[in-house]
């Protein structure tokens, strides 16, 4: 299991109905193996929001899956977060640590798009491995590129790899005081 957690980030988000800015706070957790399932079933919403640029079906059971998941637990290098607002589940992020850290996955779920959660998560899972990164986006979703190019907290190369937007840039480690 990954030892890495995110210490709590505050965020910030409009109370739908009035409009009001409510604090918000945002964490991020590793998720232990006791909770892959509870990630699986994120992973389905994540995969269903997906199938909108790639055309993928559900299986016979109604599932798309995610054949990567129980790699979370097996290979060191990758490292599973959830991501909760005001202590409730609201998406997850999976990255893949190494000389360049890669956000595999990164899910928010609807409700809290477009609050800060996105940004806030984001940003505390970059600080948790300082060094360099990249995010991948498809181009068809131009939605997540202006989300990535917004959250990433400082500089960053783009560049268009394999017809896809990759951002990329370097998070430096914060000295504790």
């Amino acid at each position: 299991m990954n030892s890495r957690l995110g210490r709590p980030f505050d965020g910030a988000r409009r109370a739908e109905s009035t409009g009001v800015l409510c604090a918000m706070r945002v964490r991020v957790e590793a998720v232990a193996y006791a909770d892959k399932a509870v990630l699986q079933r994120l992973i389905e919403f994540y995969v269903y929001d997906y199938s909108e640029y790639m055309g993928w079906d559900v299986d016979a059971h109604g599932v798309f899956g995610y054949r990567y998941l129980d790699n979370y637990w097996t290979e060191p290098e990758r490292h599973p977060f959830f991501i909760r607002a005001d202590d409730a589940l609201a998406g997850f992020a999976l990255v893949r640590s190494g000389a360049r850290h890669d956000m595999a996955e990164f899910f928010v779920l609807r409700k809290y798009r477009r609050s800060r959660v996105g940004t806030d998560a984001a940003r505390t899972v970059f600080e948790l491995f300082p060094g360099d990164w990249e995010v991948r986006q498809l181009a068809e979703n131009e939605v997540a590129t202006t989300f990535w190019r917004s959250a990433i907290p400082v500089s960053f190369r783009e560049e268009i790899r394999d017809g896809r937007p990759v951002q990329c840039f370097t998070i430096e480690r914060r000295e504790l005081s």
